[in-house]
């Protein structure tokens, strides 16, 4: 018992081949295996597959479909591959086994295909177009995008048509209101690369008038029900009961349609196909003037004629359409006749219309633009559609009306019923007609079948002499063109000379048609109108004068009131369209789909024998049984079949090569007979051969797959062989890129962020380092579990979306009434969004909340400042007025930045510079300056304004990584197949010759003088240096060679010290502009002498010789110039190369580039009192080469460092000179002063001051500014703690003195209160 339950607890997989295998099947699959062929047990077998859920039966190679009308659930992916790569004897009958013959017979045949789905309407036949389709673009292969986008456009299709030309009938909730034919252009490998759709007939009557319980076209429904808040107020939708065109037959909702979903899917559709916005907003413009018009309403004036009843209607009209609201008002109600005279233009005059001419003449206006526009969306499909290459064959699939018989037919259903017929003939050509011909042709023993065969009819409808309908329909409209009526009754005297044709009765006003699916009777009245298919020459001036150029796209044909040339009829127009039609199906392989609707009923369960009957009768399928029996399932020219199968039989082709050397015809019979198939499977015919049955074709496809199979096998054997030497090679190819394949995509993307900041921002160490690598999620939050999934869970994302960047940043959060404050959060970026993640503890447990959320759409721009610090301004185009532009400090700058702009293409902005102005909230504004000061040892933020020291230059590049220990290639001597030996031993001289030079440079580098003496010690004392590699591979080492040593450089020149200024010197901080004579204006950053300082908050201060007042809460301290410390040492890196820049005095005109760099530095940021030092020199007194008479580099910087100091701190007028130089260094203490600092210039009389403003008190500042009067935040900070602990003493004596207790009623009392309960 224990496996059985096992067994039936494991999970089973769902496989509709298996189940189709394993279920009893009901009746036969093929109903060519029926014992009697009559109409009754053809019936009576599709009854029983039906009634077993089978709805698809074979005759032939024809399928025959019966409409489910629900979800059987057979178009899954999983049965969708189950019939891929099979013939349709392996698998049930299904409409992709029709849809797989195709398109494997035009791979292997070079064949065009079509597939014709008939049957009459709600048989199925745009669910069968919609499934072969799904399998076309899912079997098709092709991964480039081209041909993946031309399957999304060639699926998207398919909703898009069906919202804009299909309709809720009697019939069908879902019934094609008009033809199709989609063709699929593919290439020689079967991929395809583009598609062309045709259309044909949309019934446009139906946007004005339908029947009770049928609606409109979906689209209207669609958009009245789920239209966007911008369409509702620029069109003034509302739901489909405010418009007459949508609620006159009084069904608004359809079971089983949701209008939304659909409308969402057709606006989804439009993007995929290409639509833009622009042209979607146009096309349902176009669709609220169609609704608009439906709601004009005409009444009948004092004269009788029309007037309209709401004015305020045509005004909206007029303005959506761009036109005037006169001109429309005219053209519906006033039509303008122009009389003739002998073929000579006549006079013009106005004739007032009557209601119902009105209303008509505004039903043409919306049938014309829906028309149109329908026309519109198929030729902008097709422009979307365009082949992205050349193609070699087609697949079309035809999607048309099916036969339609109403109590009241018109000139739809005739037209319609028209194009029924055409595929009929088609069916009869092809399978019928055309067989037994080419059989007798052919001299193929044959017993003839008798079937009726349609063309009288078709020539009834279409012929021209005799007149047929058509032609009687276009005499009538010709000769009383001008009232309908009389053109009508013109069609009655017409169409009684048809008379004599068996299939036409002519009955009063109407007449009676007998066609192949049943007798249908059409009503003349408006029939002549129908066919006209014209609008008024007023209408078009109308459409003319719009200022909106989409409306005049779709009426592109200019307004020629001169020309007197009868344009085509609908009737001409279909006629046409039938016939090209005809044309390119005859010119393909057809298959063929035969839909049957079960019921009137739209029941899943319901098979009306009766109905059904008369659909295999007029379907003809009883004939198509009886042929399909005796005639042959195949049929190829020799020259086909020789080329196809010359591969089964030796005395045709040897090792795949053709080697027939005899007539076609004989090589075909050789291959037969060398193949064992039986003599009655197949006959040889004058140009053809022909084979019986479909199994006997499988069986030679078989053997020709078997042959290639076998052919693979020796092929695939010597390429084993092959392999297992080429897999060893590229197994040493691949250790070798694993070594270095991890750095690259890191590398390239620091690469991108050094090229994004250009050289304008100075740089961190740790961001040049060769180590460094943007690794982006540093916070793990794309792992599974751990701290990652806490970020994941509070942001609300799920596994599937790839987290680009993560890390922790400082948030400058905003706090009232005080100053902003840096807060700790996380960041996370994605490739849509950007969050902000703040954790919290609550009760020791770590929480975590999403703070904001920013889509990367919204940032416009990042701010960063041209120091080396941190901080970032994200500019943000936001919708919330409470939310702002971002400021934060990420240690990630570079790579947050590059991420950013990887992920927007380029779009954001990168801004560098000293300061910027960020948002707040809306309305409100703040300033992040940036300040570069050499005392701070880090970056520090305070009152917006950010403190930094130097950093490395902006063009400083990105460090070499370290040389890795090559190893010498291990040589490929294991293996049965595999060549013996490794690499070829090269001599020394071609070793030597593949290495790198040492250096590109072999002059060494000059050395910075530390100072003059030092400078005289390495003039005489050359360090050694290291020679570059020669050619043999030994290096410098081994054979130093000997160089002369440089010239010593001059002496350095002594500067002047800096000017110490006389006066404290204070710079701006705020603009301050003043018309007072005693007040002296100045603008931000400008630097003042202060003279006097006065406690009202007023200084006088000097700017420009000139003296004034100045607010002193504008100001702030300028540091002092004070002399830069000596250099500390240089990282061991190659230098970045030298700027182009003019020798300073300190560098000597000998000196190489890279010493002149060092001096130049030396010069201008650090103080003239200790020079750059060397980084050979330094690095050289750790045992390099670096000595200097013994005494190592840095020891001798050290000492010239702690002269300068001395010599600063004694300060002395009077310094010795320079010592000589000499040979050996000289101590510290033995080292005389540095040269002498010039006087300190003096400072001229203090010029009058002019006289301020008599004011009554103290002046008030202009921007306000706390101040401390005048103490220090530190005094102020121990007066206030002073305070505080002086305020409990007392209070702990007053509760002391009112109980009346000593220290230890204290203690006591501090001892009840912590027992009770509320602490």
């Amino acid at each position: 018992m224990a496996p059985k339950s096992k067994k039936s607890n494991a999970p089973q997989k769902a496989n509709f081949f298996q189940e189709s295998i394993k279920k009893k099947s009901a009746g036969v699959s093929d109903m060519t295996l029926l014992t009697k062929v009559n109409n009754e047990n053809i019936n009576d077998n599709l009854k029983k597959r039906f009634e077993n859920q089978e709805i698809y039966t074979y005759i032939g190679h024809v399928l025959i479909s019966v409409n489910p009308f629900r979800d059987l659930g057979i178009y899954t992916d999983e049965v969708l591959k189950t019939y891929q790569g099979k013939n349709r004897l392996e698998v049930p009958p299904h409409v992709f086994a029709i849809a797989e013959s195709s398109y494997y017979t035009m791979n292997a045949y070079k064949e065009n295909q079509c597939i014709i789905i008939s049957g009459e309407s709600g048989a199925g036949k745009t669910e069968a177009a919609k499934r072969i389709m799904q399998y076309i673009a899912t079997v098709s292969g092709g991964e480039s995008s081209q041909i993946k986008e031309i399957k999304d456009m060639v699926l998207a299709t398919n909703p898009l048509l069906e919202s804009f030309g299909c309709a809720k009938t009697l019939k069908n909730n879902n019934s094609s209101r008009h033809g199709k034919y989609l063709e699929i252009q593919f290439n020689s490998q079967g991929e395809p690369v583009g598609a062309v759709i045709t259309n044909y007939l949309l019934e446009k009557n139906r946007v004005v008038g339908q029947i009770e319980n049928e609606r409109n076209f979906h689209i209207f429904y669609q958009y009245c029900k789920a239209a966007t808040s911008t369409y509702q107020e620029q069109f003034g939708m509302t739901g489909p009961e405010s418009f007459l065109l949508t609620n006159r037959s009084g069904c608004l909702s359809v079971d089983g349609i949701d209008d939304v979903h659909d409308f969402n899917e057709t606006l989804e559709a439009m993007r995929v196909i290409g639509l833009t916005q622009q042209e979607q907003d146009e096309i349902f413009r176009m669709l609220a003037i169609i609704l608009w018009l439906g709601n004009v309403q005409f009444v009948e004036n004092d004269g009788g004629y029309a007037q309209i009843s709401d004015n305020e209607v045509i005004a909206f009209i007029a303005y959506i359409m761009e036109v005037d609201a006169d001109t429309l008002i005219r053209t519906l109600t006033i039509r303008v006749v122009e009389t003739q005279r002998g073929g000579r233009r006549g006079s013009i005059f106005e004739s007032p219309l009557n209601t119902v001419q009105a209303a008509a003449v505004r039903d043409a206006l919306c049938k014309g633009i829906y028309n149109n526009l329908f026309e519109w969306i198929v030729s902008r499909v097709n422009v979307s559609l365009r082949q992205r290459g050349a193609h070699a064959y087609t697949i079309g699939v035809l999607d048309i009306y099916g036969f339609e018989i109403f109590e009241e037919n018109s000139f739809e259903q005739l037209c319609i019923n028209y194009v029924n017929e055409k595929l009929q003939q088609i069916f009869i050509e092809l399978t019928l007609k055309t067989e037994q011909e080419e059989y007798v042709r052919e001299r193929i023993q044959w017993t003839p079948i008798d079937f009726f065969n349609n063309k009288i009819v078709c020539d009834l409808i279409e012929e021209k002499r005799p007149p047929g309908i058509f032609a009687a329909m276009n005499d009538a409209c010709a000769t009383a063109h001008a009232d309908s009526n009389a053109a009508d009754n013109s069609l009655v005297q017409r169409l009684n000379g048809l008379s004599s044709n068996p299939h036409f009765e002519s009955r009063g006003a109407s007449f009676l048609v007998k066609h192949y699916a049943g007798d249908v009777m059409y009503q003349i009245s408006g029939m002549t109108d129908k066919n006209k298919d014209l609008l008024s020459k007023d209408i078009l001036l109308l459409i003319a004068s719009s200022n909106n150029q989409f409306l005049s796209t779709l009426f592109p044909e200019p307004v020629d009131t001169d020309n007197k040339k009868r344009p085509p009829t609908a009737g001409d127009k279909i006629k046409s369209s039938a016939g090209l039609l005809v044309q390119n199906l005859m010119q393909c392989t057809p298959s063929y789909i035969r839909t049957i609707k079960p019921n009137q009923n739209k029941s899943p369960s319901e098979f009306d024998t009766k109905m059904v009957l008369h659909q295999v009768k007029y379907l003809g399928l009883c004939e198509n049984i009886r042929v399909r029996r005796a005639g042959f399932a195949s049929r190829q020219t020799y020259e086909k079949f020789l080329e196809r199968f010359y591969l089964l039989s030796p005395k045709t082709s040897y090792a795949g090569e053709y080697t027939w050397q005899g007539d076609p015809k004989s090589g075909v019979e050789r291959i037969l007979k060398d193949t064992s198939i039986a003599p009655e499977e197949w006959q040889m015919g004058t140009t053809k051969v022909f084979i019986r049955h479909p199994e006997t074709l499988f069986s030679l496809e078989h053997l020709r797959d078997r042959y290639w199979h076998n052919m693979a096998i020796r092929i695939q054997r010597a390429w084993r062989n092959y392999m297992k030497y080429r897999n060893e090679c590229a197994i040493r190819i691949q250790r070798c890129w694993r070594k270095n394949k991890d750095q690259i995509g890191w590398l390239q993307l620091r690469e991108y962020g050094h090229q994004v900041l250009a050289g304008r921002k100075e740089r961190r160490r740790f961001s040049l380092v060769s180590m460094r690598r943007f690794l982006g999620d540093y916070l793990g939050v794309n792992n599974k579990g751990g701290q990652g999934q806490l970020i994941k869970s509070a942001i609300g994302i799920n596994d599937q979306d790839f987290c680009v960047f993560s890390g922790r940043v400082q948030l400058l959060v905003a706090r009232p009434m005080r100053s902003s404050k840096p807060s700790p959060r996380t960041l996370v970026l994605t490739s849509s969004h950007m969050y902000l993640v703040v954790s919290t503890l609550v009760g020791k447990v770590l929480q975590m909340k999403l703070e904001r959320s920013v889509m990367l759409n919204a940032i416009k721009a990042v701010s960063i400042s041209n120091l080396r610090d941190d901080w970032m301004i994200f500019s943000i185009d936001t919708m919330n007025p409470e939310e702002g532009d971002i400021v934060l400090e990420c240690d990630f700058k570079t790579e947050l930045i590059a991420h950013l702009l990887q992920r927007s293409g380029g779009r954001i902005g990168v801004n560098i510079g000293p300061q910027f102005e960020f948002a707040k909230k809306k309305g409100k504004t703040g300033t992040v300056k940036w300040v570069k000061d050499e005392r701070a040892k880090t970056e520090t933020y305070k009152s917006h304004v950010v403190t930094a020291p130097s950093g490395e230059p902006a063009d400083s590049p990105s460090w070499p990584p370290c040389e890795k220990i090559r190893k010498p290639p291990r040589p490929i001597t294991s293996g049965k197949l595999i060549r013996k030996g490794g690499p070829a031993k090269a001599n020394n001289s071609s070793q030597g010759s593949r290495r790198p030079p040492a250096a590109a440079n072999s002059t060494p580098r000059a050395v910075p003088v530390v100072n003059s003496a030092v400078a005289n010690q390495r003039a005489s004392v050359q360090a050694p240096v290291r020679s570059p590699t020669v050619s043999n591979g030994s290096s410098a080492s081994s054979a130093p060679v000997k160089r002369q040593a440089p010239p010593p450089p001059p002496a350095p020149v002594a500067e002047p010290a800096p000017v110490v200024p006389s006066k404290p010197m204070y710079k701006a901080i705020y603009n301050f502009v003043s018309e007072d004579d005693g007040e002296v204006s100045f603008v931000k950053d400008d630097l003042m002498e202060i003279v006097q300082k006065d406690e009202n908050g007023w200084w006088l201060a000097k700017k420009d010789g000139k003296e004034g007042w100045v607010p002193s809460n504008y100001l702030v301290e300028a540091p002092a110039p004070k002399p830069t410390p000596p250099p500390s040492l240089p990282a061991k890196r190659q230098p970045p190369p030298p700027p182009a820049a003019a020798a300073t005095p300190t560098a000597s005109a000998n000196s190489s580039p890279a010493a002149a760099r060092h001096t130049v530095a030396a010069t201008t940021e650090r103080a003239p009192v200790a020079a750059t030092t060397n980084t050979n020199a330094l690095h050289g007194g750790f045992g390099g080469p670096g000595n200097i008479g013994g005494v190592p580099g840095w020891k001798v910087a050290l000492e010239a460092k702690k002269a300068a100091a001395a010599a600063a701190a004694g300060g002395g007028a009077h310094s010795a000179p320079a010592p000589a130089p000499s040979t050996s260094p000289t101590p510290a203490a033995r080292r005389p002063g540095p040269p002498a600092v010039a006087p300190k210039p003096s400072v001229g009389a203090k010029p009058v001051v002019p006289p301020r403003a008599p004011v009554a008190g103290p002046k008030p500042t202009v921007a306000a500014r706390p101040t401390t009067g005048g103490k220090s935040l530190q005094e102020i900070v121990s007066w206030f703690t002073l305070l505080v602990l002086l305020l409990l003493i007392f209070c702990c004596c007053a509760v002391a003195m009112s109980m009346r207790i000593g220290l230890l009623g204290v203690m006591r009392s501090l001892i009840i209160r912590r027992r009770h309960p509320l602490f």
